[in-house]
């Protein structure tokens, strides 16, 4: 599974707690490889990164990809979101 944690950096608070510092993640540019799909009722980020991925932490990049920043734990029925199919190359650039 690949974290988008993995090259995070941590910070300690002052109670002692170590957290996951905040990361910014590119714009990801279309490619003659992405899929277009048009959700249906009940569908989800992550269920969407796993059909299309086989791994439902990517879900990020479906958000990315489709500047979705605060997005309910449904998806309304009808959106037409991009699925870039160039992942695996997305995330090792990210990655560097």
């Amino acid at each position: 599974m690949a974290s988008r944690y993995l090259t995070n950096e941590v910070k300690k608070l002052n109670d002692g707690r170590i957290v996951y510092k905040s990361k910014l993640y590119p714009k990801i540019p279309k490619s003659d490889e992405d899929i277009y799909i048009v959700t249906q009722d009940g569908d989800r980020l992550d269920t969407i990164a796993y059909q299309f991925y086989e791994d439902a932490s990517l879900w990020w990049l479906v958000a990315s990809a489709n500047n979705v920043h605060d997005a309910p734990f449904a998806l309304k029925s009808g959106t037409e979101l991009r699925i870039p199919m160039n992942y695996t190359e997305i995330i090792n650039n990210f990655n560097k």
